[in-house]
């Protein structure tokens, strides 16, 4: 569906993209919802033995790419009308969007790890031109950067899935898929196989944003579009990371791994860099994306704190909450951005005042992505520092606690003042938001502050088969 959606969006009748990817995003969101209650029903749904199917793991991951694209199709009807782009630009844009969405929704089906690489490097191509969208220079520096290091960090991956095949074939042979490797990983030889994974978790953790391979993550995350940035920063990252989880099972199979180490190595730098980072901020774009790179540390953290299955449930639990809310973040961002015409944050102050919806989305979006209660983010990491406590890991915890400390007073010291402080320049008056932002918003907004109160049973279920799907 997104391929027809951006074959028709290429066509010169410039409200056909729309139509197209509206009806393809809303069209893959119903089918993925089905195939994500199959997936509850019956464990697992295969399209193509041995290459397309569909588990708990993968269908979480599914299911958040196909929402967050409807919500973001949605975002940017009204957030390129509101900022008057040219039909041509315009064509371009949805035809790229709807290959993006493409290449993402292919990453949680394919089961075959090398193809799966080679989808995740297209993402890159797909994506690029997104976000170099507004073709200011700052823009195209950002997609330049995003570009180089994306595909350094592929050829470190590329080089690591190379010596995962020899580290199998080594061992025996077999599938060459997810549940191939974690069937022979008891055979294959131990140093391969983790080098195979220092050697991916380097390389895809460039495109995740760990640090300290972030650098690019910022600096694209804030020059793209709104509705770009919420599919960067709230689905691709985790699609990404997704794959990283994947390895899990099979070095938890082999003897000798040190997988969680790494993991919780990584998780605990990125998070406690990010939150330094978030101190000192000008940029509530760039706020919101280091914001992203705390919490791929936090998800990886949780995967690698140990093998229970109420550790692995909270990392899913967390990649859930982080998506839905950094979505949302990212749709306060752009109605901020249309409300007072500039990103940086010393010269936003009293938007409660020049736009109220504007001011109250921030707000909402800083409180739920802080983690505040009684917002989902909160009661994902409140899981996390359970669990690891359950597990011992009581230094982890501490560091883990006061690294989202600080960052919690970071994006909130940022948004209060954005938000309630005064101003001694002119305001712009009232802004007039486009009802589909305003929907957008609401939607997702909705979401965050359901499921820090409510799970529905078909999606707990969910999550606890993609916890299994993560354990041996």
């Amino acid at each position: 569906m997104p391929l027809i959606a951006a074959a028709l969006s290429g066509l010169p009748w410039p409200r056909l993209g729309l139509a197209a990817t509206l009806a393809s995003s809303l069209g893959t969101l119903a089918l993925t919802v089905h195939v994500a209650l199959r997936v509850v029903s019956q464990g697992a749904v295969v399209a193509i033995p041995r290459w397309i199917a569909v588990d708990g793991l993968s269908g979480v991951v599914l299911l958040l790419i196909a929402f967050v694209s409807a919500t973001s199709a949605l975002f940017s009807w009204g957030y390129l009308a509101a900022n008057a782009h040219e039909t041509a630009s315009m064509r371009i844009y949805y035809a790229n969007y709807n290959l993006f969405i493409f290449s993402m929704l292919a990453i949680p089906m394919f089961r075959e790890p090398t193809l799966v690489w080679i989808i995740v490097e297209l993402t890159t191509v797909c994506s690029a031109l997104l976000v170099s969208f507004d073709n200011t220079h700052e823009a195209l520096e950002a997609a330049w950067k995003y570009v180089v290091l994306s595909l350094m960090g592929a050829a470190i991956a590329l080089l690591g899935f190379l010596v995962l095949f020899a580290s199998m074939q080594a061992g025996g042979g077999g599938a060459y898929t997810w549940d191939g490797l974690a069937a022979a990983a008891p055979k294959m030889p131990p140093i391969l196989l983790q080098t195979a994974f220092v050697l991916i978790l380097v390389g895809l953790g460039t495109k995740v944003g760990l640090v300290p391979m972030h650098t690019w993550l910022p600096d694209a995350h804030s020059q793209a579009p709104s509705p770009v940035c919420a599919l960067l920063s709230g689905v691709e990252t985790t699609a990404v990371l997704y794959v990283i989880l994947r390895l899990f099972p099979v070095l938890q199979a082999a003897p000798g791994s040190h997988a969680e180490t790494w993991a919780i190595v990584f998780g605990l730098l990125s998070v406690g860099v990010a939150a330094f980072l978030l101190l000192q901020v000008r940029d509530y774009k760039r706020m919101f994306a280091f914001s992203t790179v705390e919490h791929m540390g936090i998800i990886l953290l949780a995967a690698g704190l140990g093998s229970s299955s109420a550790v692995r449930y909270s990392a899913l639990y967390q990649a859930l909450t982080h998506t839905l809310t950094k979505s949302f973040c990212f749709f306060a961002a752009g109605v901020a951005l249309l409300a007072v015409g500039t990103r940086e944050i010393a010269s936003v102050r009293g938007l409660i005042r020049t736009s109220p919806v504007a001011g109250v989305s921030l707000l909402f979006g800083g409180l739920a992505i802080a983690g505040a209660p009684p917002f989902a983010v909160f009661l994902s990491e409140f899981s996390i520092f359970r669990a690891g406590l359950a597990e011992g890991r009581y230094l982890v915890i501490a560091l883990l606690v006061l690294f989202i400390g600080i960052g919690f007073f970071g994006i909130l010291f940022h948004v209060n003042r954005m938000v309630f402080g005064s101003s001694e320049r002119p305001s712009r008056g009232r802004v007039r938001l486009p009802a589909s932002c305003l929907a957008a918003l609401g939607i997702t907004g909705l979401l965050v502050l359901a499921f820090g109160v409510y799970m529905p049973e078909p999606l707990h279920k969910l999550l606890a088969l993609g916890a299994t799907t993560l354990a041996r």
